[in-house]
C-alpha cells in the first residue's frame, strides 16, 4: 500500500497504464491516484468503446494536465465555496 501523494512520475504512469486500458474496452481501476475528472474522462472513453476517437483522448489528456498543473483542484475548491456560501444565504435569509 502507498502513503503519501503520488509523484508525477507515478502519476503519469498510472494514467497512461488505465488509457491503454479504457481504449482496449476495460473500465478505470480503483486507486489509481488519478482525480475526479481526469477518471471520468477516462470512463467518457471506456463508455464510448470501441469507437475512442482522438478528441476523446484529447479531452482525457487535458484533464489529465489539469491534474498535474494544481487547476483541476482550483476549480473544484471554487466550487466549492460556492456551494458553502450559498447554503449559508439560503441558511441566513
Amino acid at each position: 500500500m502507498r502513503s503519501g501523494r503520488p509523484s508525477d512520475q507515478q502519476l503519469r504512469r498510472s494514467f497512461e497504464s488505465v488509457l491503454g486500458d479504457v481504449s482496449a474496452g476495460r473500465g478505470v481501476r480503483t486507486a489509481t491516484g488519478l482525480d475526479e475528472e481526469t477518471e471520468e474522462a477516462l470512463w467518457v472513453i471506456a463508455r464510448a468503446y470501441p469507437d475512442v476517437t482522438e478528441e476523446l483522448v484529447e479531452s482525457a489528456r487535458r484533464a489529465f494536465a489539469g491534474q498535474l498543473d494544481g487547476s483541476n483542484a482550483a476549480r473544484w475548491h471554487v466550487e466549492l465555496a460556492r456551494k458553502i456560501a450559498e447554503r449559508r444565504a439560503a441558511e441566513e435569509g
